[in-house]
């Protein structure tokens, strides 16, 4: 795990439909979980099999849900989360298992202090990292097939507005799990200074 692959290794070029009925019903299920504070996250089961399909990512605004404990998302059809998980500091479980087409996670999972039980599929996360891109700037309509992501606001690192991107993989140990984790920095400087642990947790 943490090998880049500059032969096979692809990031999923897969846009979220901002349209959709699914996306706008997910969009409702994360202000009424933000609007009355419960501690369990469980977006799926409240979506139909058709709207579940279409599903490819979160919306931002789960940033707002700082007192969510438990996130569910097993079984999605997931192929990136949003750097805004960062933001649910409460969280102590996420379980995105069963997400056959989920390959890495964003930085910023690792502000999640509390995360002690992360589900996810070996399988699908312990593989070859795509290649990345060199420093871009730009930002306006990200391709995610190329980037992993469709926007970056703000530095993983520093929290600095991002005008040039510089991006790095490095595989880290969350929840006692070393995953792979996409870096979004807005310099050299703050994507050299992340540690990659790939070596020592292989």
């Amino acid at each position: 795990m943490g090998e880049i692959d500059d032969r096979g290794a692809r990031l999923r070029p897969d846009r979220q439909l901002p349209s959709a009925s699914s996306w706008l019903h997910l969009l409702e299920l994360v202000e009424e979980a933000a609007s009355d504070g419960r501690t369990a996250f469980h977006p799926l089961r409240e979506l139909s099999q058709d709207e579940r399909r279409e599903i490819v990512t979160l919306p931002p605004t789960i940033a707002k849900l700082t007192r969510v404990e438990v996130l569910d998302l097993h079984g999605s059809n997931l192929v990136r989360i949003p750097p805004e998980i960062g933001a649910m500091t409460s969280l102590r479980r996420f379980d995105p298992s069963d997400s056959p087409r989920l390959h890495w996670f964003p930085y910023e999972l690792t502000r999640c202090t509390r995360l002690t039980d992360l589900r996810a599929d070996t399988a699908a996360l312990y593989g070859p990292l795509p290649v990345l891109p060199p420093p871009t700037a730009g930002l306006a309509d990200l391709d995610p097939g190329t980037h992993g992501t469709e926007y970056v606001r703000s530095c993983s690192v520093c929290d600095a507005p991002v005008v040039e991107l510089h991006q790095r993989w490095t595989v880290q140990p969350v929840a006692g799990n070393p995953v792979p984790l996409l870096v979004n920095a807005c310099s050299a400087g703050c994507a050299a200074s992340v540690p990659d642990q790939g070596e020592q947790l292989r």
